[in-house]
């Protein structure tokens, strides 16, 4: 339901500019993320003397900034990823939308963006996703990504509350996001970077916290490890693994069987496909569920007395992606493999999966 108390843009003023079909692109059949973009955009500008204007549908193209825009400078902005399935009734299904445009609203805030109504923006983002329909692919391997953005516009030097912004949607064909898709990955561990810090913006879709993170991937690397464990204080706090959240399927110090994921103390994103695990978990009361501080020492303690069953990351891009061992102060810490049919992790993928492509009904998904 629309909020009426947010001066906002309104998806009944959505005006739409269509490329002719003779101009087109052909659907590529791409192999990389998020390297091939749909003919169209949304885009919706905003100034503090006359608030936002209608949103448009338009051709993609580049955008054309201020040389001394504050996004750039400063980096004032923010941005959201969810996605588009198509369902084996050939039908488009958007995956809980709602979480995504929540977390976006909480994000513009921290950063001094303006704010709009979620409600609004969603439908503007469902109409762009049905006039692009032809490009989610026809194949469970495969989907439509969405990336939201809310950048400053502010054409001026100087630290302060944007006075422009740009609100826009861009489109992207999204298949695997690992080569190891199916697989398993292995985390470097080393306490020397830090993701993010308490209170500071580690629970927003920020791209600061991406860009300040690419030194210790690459470092990652040349350990010969595929992504980083992010661990924070003086007693390694296992915060995320990567770009993911991160969670642990293991016998506890009470011997009990617990499903423990890091709380959102602020460090954390508050990933939709985390939420999506913890609903799915608790609703089956099986096991404990928990948000709770998990140490590196717990860790190492519980998978040398064979207590650890699973750790696995969760994450728009990749979903649900097992841990095979971590490299933590010169240990391999080898996590056992297990028979697959058997791993939590392949039953959240399977009942996750059923309700993106609409094997499941379910109302954590939009129709298109």
């Amino acid at each position: 339901m629309a909020d009426n108390s947010i001066p906002s843009f309104q998806a009944a003023d959505l005006v739409i500019q269509l490329l002719s079909s003779s101009t087109r692109e052909t659907k590529a059949d791409v192999s990389t993320f998020g390297s091939s973009f749909t003919d169209h955009m949304l885009t919706i500008e905003w100034s503090a003397t006359e608030g936002w204007q209608a949103p448009l549908i338009k051709p993609f193209e580049n955008l054309s900034l201020h040389p001394a825009c504050s996004s750039l400078h400063y980096g004032i902005q923010l941005f959201e990823g969810l996605k588009a399935y198509r369902g084996d009734d050939n039908r488009l299904r958007i995956f809980r939308p709602m979480l995504n445009m929540q977390r976006m609203a909480n994000s513009a805030k921290r950063a001094c963006l303006p704010a709009f109504d979620q409600s609004e923006l969603l439908e503007c983002i469902r109409r762009l996703v049905e006039i692009e329909q032809d490009w989610v692919p026809h194949s469970n391997l495969a989907s439509l990504y969405i990336r939201p953005t809310l950048i400053s516009t502010e054409p001026s030097l100087g630290v302060k509350k944007p006075t422009r912004a740009l609100l826009y949607v861009i489109l992207s064909i999204a298949r695997p996001y690992f080569s190891t898709e199916g697989k398993v990955i292995s985390l470097w561990a080393d306490p020397k970077y830090i993701r993010a810090w308490i209170g500071g913006t580690g629970d927003c879709k920020m791209g600061g916290n991406y860009g300040c993170s690419l030194l210790a991937q690459y470092e990652a690397v040349d350990h010969g490890c595929e992504q980083v464990l992010w661990l924070y204080g003086e007693d390694h706090k296992i915060t995320e693994a990567g770009t993911m959240n991160i969670f642990l399927h293991w016998i506890n110090e009470d011997g009990e069987e617990e499903l423990s994921t890091p709380p959102l103390d602020g460090l954390i994103l508050p990933g939709i496909t985390r939420q999506s695990i913890l609903d799915k978990t608790r609703k089956w009361d099986e096991f404990k569920v928990t948000e709770r501080y998990l140490t590196m020492a717990q860790f190492c303690s519980a998978l040398k007395q064979q207590r650890v069953k699973e750790l696995f990351g969760s994450g728009t891009a990749c979903m649900v992606c097992r841990v095979g061992h971590i490299l933590y102060q010169g240990e391999n810490l080898h996590i056992p493999n297990q028979d697959k049919s058997s791993l939590l992790t392949s039953r959240l993928t399977k009942e996750l999966e059923d309700i993106q492509y609409g094997r499941t009904a379910s109302d954590w998904t939009l129709l298109v």
